[in-house]
């Protein structure tokens, strides 16, 4: 099917606009597109005056050429310093005798009306430093703003990040992910790794969810504990299955907290850390190998593939094929479903683009300031990256039927 186009906002030219232009042209003198973005500044600041003017007349009960018996009057003017879409600029706030007027254009103590904060927050999300952002502040719109001023505006969404980790779940979440981004950041002058684990659930209607995001605890079965307990306490009763790499812990906090869910271990966390011990020349063979494995139709012969890989390559690489025995139990359920619950289970598909912006932070800034800087860069990347995430993954319906004779009883009809 073709991509439908997009409309195309077509600008009509009235003889009211034409007019507007040409008064602009006779007024301002206008050569330059930096003569038009003073003008339309100028523009603005009267603007903002003849509204304020218009508010102060309705606030007092008449207009500035009329005679009133009001004990309130009007009072001069304020000069102001605001930040807008056109540059820093000041503007005229009328004054009243008794200071009871709230002006609503630009309120009191509102020092930006581009919507600034927004365009902030856009930049952090993308991974830029605080420094970063002044610059570009300074270069765009031609306003200074301190590294203090930008994150005392990231901070604002300190309280939103709490509200959010701390909102309540889904009762049923057919399928969880975890995984984990490495970060750098700066603790007391050390700098050190902290690991970013990501919590996201495919939910009953088929669509992706972030739940949580856990920043910098060591891995442990006490750690992922509580982490699942903390899934529990908003309002999760179960999980179907569980898939992640292998979390040091994880399997044993899973069996205390959610003792009904399954362990699927991330076959292709599996397939690279067994890559790891192969050399160039044989990865290409060897891959084709291990794919004999994970994509038999059952466990019996993905046992029967498993021992014919061990044979081919356990001489040569001995510490390759070790973990797939280990693990197992925790590889092997994958092997009861069909092609398309497996594809749901053992790609990361539905993490990796969620990944991929993440790791652009770690393009953008080498090292974070702290803790509470990187929470913030993931928070609002996040959001950036939820956005599309309007429809249920593919095949939903075909993977939810057959989840629903597996685990009978434990889905919403």
């Amino acid at each position: 099917m073709a991509k439908e186009k997009k409309p195309v906002h077509k600008v009509v030219m009235t003889d009211g606009k034409r007019n507007i232009i040409h008064q602009l042209l006779q007024e301002y003198d206008i050569q330059t597109a930096e003569d038009i973005q003073d003008a339309l500044k100028d523009l603005l600041g009267g603007t903002i005056k003849e509204m304020m003017e218009a508010e102060m007349d309705e606030h007092l009960g008449y207009g500035r050429s009329e005679r009133s018996d009001s004990e309130d009057s009007r009072n001069g003017y304020k000069r102001k310093r605001v930040n807008s879409s056109y540059g820093s600029m000041e503007i005229s706030v009328p004054q009243d005798r008794k200071s009871t007027f709230e002006p609503q254009v630009v309120k009191k103590r509102q020092k930006d009306i581009s919507g600034i904060d927004q365009k902030i927050l856009s930049m952090y999300a993308k991974g830029m430093t605080t420094r970063q952002i002044s610059d570009t502040l300074e270069d765009i719109y031609g306003f200074e703003a301190s590294e203090g001023f930008i994150s005392d505006v990231t901070d604002k969404i300190l309280p939103q990040i709490e509200d959010w980790q701390n909102r309540p779940l889904s009762e049923v979440y057919p399928v969880l992910y975890i995984d984990a981004i490495h970060y750098s950041v700066r603790d007391e002058g050390v700098i050190r790794k902290l690991a970013a684990y990501v919590i996201l659930g495919l939910n009953a209607d088929g669509h992706k969810e972030v739940l949580a995001i856990e920043v910098g605890e060591n891995e442990s079965s006490k750690y992922w504990l509580s982490v699942l307990n903390g899934l529990k306490n908003r309002g999760v009763k179960d999980i179907l299955i569980l898939c992640a790499d292998g979390l040091s812990g994880m399997k044993e906090a899973i069996a205390a907290a959610f003792p009904k869910a399954e362990y699927q271990r991330c076959i292709v966390h599996q397939v690279r850390n067994t890559m790891k011990y192969v050399s160039d020349k044989d990865r290409k063979p060897f891959c084709a190998d291990l794919k004999t494995i994970y994509q038999a139709p059952t466990e019996e012969k993905a046992l029967d593939a498993l021992e014919r890989v061990t044979e081919k390559w356990g001489g040569k690489y001995p510490n390759s094929m070790r973990s797939w025995k280990q693990n197992w139990d925790a590889i092997s359920p994958i092997f009861k479903f069909s092609a398309a619950v497996r594809k749901v289970l053992y790609t990361t598909n539905a993490i990796e683009s969620l990944n991929a912006t993440y790791r652009k932070l770690n393009r953008q800034r080498s090292v974070f300031p702290s803790d509470k800087a990187l929470l913030k860069a993931l928070y609002l990347s996040t959001f950036e990256a939820t956005k599309k995430w309007t429809v249920p993954i593919r095949n939903w319906g075909q993977v939810y039927g057959e989840l629903s004779i597996m685990y009978e009883g434990r889905l919403p009809e």
